[in-house]
C-alpha cells in the first residue's frame, strides 16, 4: 500500500488517515462497488456509508494514483504491446531488470 504520510491533503477529517487510504486504496486497487469497502470497513469495526467512501475517492483518488504512477515502472512486454507496466521490484527482481 502507498505511504498514508505522504499525501498531506488529508487532514482535519473525522477519520485517520490510515483509514481513508486504506478505504481509497482497496476501491482502486481491487475495483470494487462502494458498498463492498463500506462492508470491508464495517468487519474492521469503521462505521462509515459509501457515500462518505465516494467522497474520499473523488476528493482523494487523483493524488493516490499520482503516488502510484511514480511507483510503477515502465518496461518492454513484447508478447501484448510494445510499452507494459510492472507494479512491485519483486517482479523486476523475477524478470531480471534491475534497472
Amino acid at each position: 500500500m502507498l505511504n498514508i504520510e505522504d499525501l498531506s491533503r488529508i487532514k482535519g477529517l473525522r477519520f485517520p488517515r490510515s483509514v481513508i487510504g486504506y478505504a481509497v486504496w482497496v476501491y482502486h486497487r481491487f475495483s470494487l462497488s462502494l458498498r463492498d469497502v463500506e462492508d470491508l470497513l464495517a468487519e474492521r469495526g469503521v462505521a462509515v456509508s459509501y457515500e462518505t467512501i465516494r467522497d474520499w475517492v473523488n476528493r482523494f483518488g487523483h493524488q493516490f494514483a499520482a503516488k502510484i504512477r511514480q511507483i510503477l515502472l515502465p518496461c518492454e512486454v513484447r508478447c501484448v504491446r510494445p510499452l507494459g507496466w510492472l507494479c512491485r521490484k519483486t517482479d523486476r527482481l523475477i524478470t531480471g531488470s534491475h534497472a
